[in-house]
């Protein structure tokens, strides 16, 4: 049974309203003759609906009650009235009644009136719980952009709340920036009004918050017509859209990280390739070098010998009509030189690349031992002094006599204090000095190889590490070798932990090479 409270200031009317009500079948559970009665009474009772009588005694009148109910109660009113001003009215449709019933009351429009706004409330309700529930926040506007309703999911994901947001214009509660420029978007409502149709928001597409945050959404638009087909407004439903941005960068990553493991593989690929070509062009090339090699190693030990039978041979080869003379032996001596030396180069180049190769997949191992710079630099150094001398170079080690112990790979050190030498020797002119130095920095030990005389421009000091690369300035720079010489001195620095580099000016080179001291018990974990 519907139940409901009457709101009348005149005695008899109220009582004529409930005969009326309880003859229809309605339950009256009580009678307030003012505003703030009425009030009271609808907290306290909860009626169904409430017939208010738009003037009431006090300062208040029914239009304040019947805001009052709504906004506490949601409760649906009728609005009684005899002949009120047009102000009043005006007042009293801005509430949006459920309806007026004028004075005097005929039962048959009570009843209409009453049954009419209940079924609009039901339809009302029904229609708002619908839309509080959905996940997705909803925003109803006018033909103005005028926000006309916002449901509990748009109230959430824009901070702003219904009563707040009543009769703004959209785009004051409804900010939106594009994702990547930070541009202002315009009002989304109105090319859905001028396509009379649906209108989509793209997906980069940011919502500035009453807070000032921004929340990635997307939305659409569709138009409201009423049964005319005449345009009313718009609603606008969107939904918070963090989760596919994050899906799609979650999707980016993998695609990334796909792409790279591609990349990696191939890389493998591609470095086996290289391995195998290396491994294999090595062993074919060795093999007949060593051959060779070794024939010039007999042939020389014949010439030493004056074995006959090898000599005529090849005397006969080179000139039919020579014989056996000291002009044949030098001759032969000559070609056996340039062989040899173009043996050992092309030996030396095959090393070279086969040690770079170890050195790039770590597989040549580490054996830490300590290093007395004070004993074995001159060690290594006596083994140019002869060279030094028939170059007319000056060969020098200056060390400090209380140098720390270096703690490190002894052939590896070795290898670089002698690839240094070697290419100092080589490139230091007739009567110039070469010099080797060493001193300590703190948990680090810098060794010097100096060399006077020459001078490399700036431009070529960051590329003489470089796989074959040869400075092209004049003949001395150009004297053979496998042009890795100064590449793979490079990588063996770096192997034991430390770093090498080159400075020049007024006619002096140096080769600087800074290694970490380590403590003596990493011997036995590098032994290990």
């Amino acid at each position: 049974m519907t139940q409901i409270l009457i709101v009348e200031d005149e005695y008899i009317i109220a009582a004529n309203l409930q005969e009326n009500l309880e003859s229809l079948g309605y339950s009256v559970l009580g009678v307030a003759s003012s505003a703030a009665g009425a009030i009271d009474k609808a907290l306290a009772l909860k009626p169904d609906i409430v017939l208010m009588d738009i003037r009431l005694q006090g300062e208040r009148d029914g239009i304040h009650a019947a805001e009052q109910i709504w906004s506490l109660l949601q409760t649906p009113v009728i609005y009684l009235t005899g002949h009120s001003d047009k102000n009043t009215l005006d007042r009293a449709k801005i509430t949006f009644p459920f309806g007026f019933i004028l004075k005097p009351v005929k039962k048959q429009e009570l009843y209409v009136a009453i049954e009419t706004a209940l079924n609009r409330y039901e339809r009302e309700q029904f229609l708002s719980t619908v839309l509080q529930r959905m996940g997705d926040g909803v925003i109803v506007v006018d033909r103005q952009s005028r926000i006309k309703y916002l449901n509990q999911v748009a109230e959430v994901l824009t901070g702003w709340q219904q009563q707040e947001a009543a009769d703004q214009n959209l785009m004051s509660v409804f900010n939106l920036i594009d994702e990547e420029t930070k541009q202002p978007i315009e009002n989304p409502v109105t090319p859905a009004l001028q396509q009379r149709g649906i209108f989509y928001l793209g997906c980069r597409v940011l919502l500035i918050t009453k807070e000032g945050t921004t929340l990635p959404i997307s939305d659409s638009v569709a138009c409201l017509t009423n049964n005319k087909g005449d345009l009313t407004g718009a609603v606008l439903v969107f939904r918070d859209d963090t989760q596919r941005q994050l899906q799609e960068s979650r999707d980016l990553a993998l695609q990334r990280t796909q792409l790279i493991e591609r990349q990696m593989e191939e890389m493998q690929r591609l470095s086996q390739l290289k391995d195998d070509f290396l491994s294999t062009v090595s062993h074919e090339l060795r093999t007949p070098l060593a051959a060779i090699k070794m024939a010039i190693q007999m042939l020389e030990i014949s010439l030493n010998r004056r074995a006959a039978s090898p000599l005529d041979l090849i005397a006969d080869a080179t000139s039919p009509d020579a014989t056996s003379s000291p002009s044949n032996t030098q001759q032969v001596e000559q070609y056996l030189k340039i062989l040899r030396e173009q043996c050992e180069q092309e030996l030396n180049l095959i090393n070279d690349l086969l040690d770079l190769q170890y050195l790039g997949a770590q597989e040549t191992p580490i054996a830490l031992t300590p290093i007395d710079l004070t004993e074995w630099v001159p060690h290594i150094a006596d083994a140019f002094q002869d060279q030094a001398q028939q170059r007319q170079q000056h060969l020098q080690v200056l060390l400090l006599p209380d140098l720390p112990l270096l703690v490190s790979d002894l052939t590896l050190f070795t290898r670089i204090v002698k690839e240094l030498l070697t290419n100092a020797c080589k490139y230091t002119p007739p009567g110039e000095a070469i010099t080797v130095s060493a001193h300590p920095l703190p948990e680090k030990l810098q060794l010097r190889v100096s060399n006077s005389g020459v001078e490399i421009a700036e431009a070529e000091l960051a590329r003489i590490f470089d796989k074959f690369y040869r400075i092209p300035t004049n003949d001395r720079w150009n004297q053979g070798g496998t042009g890795l010489g100064l590449a793979l001195i490079q990588k063996l620095v770096v192997y034991l932990g430390g770093r090498i580099w080159a400075e020049s000016s007024s006619k002096q080179v140096h080769f600087i090479v800074e290694l970490p001291i380590l403590p003596p018990d990493t011997v036995a974990a590098g032994a290990e």
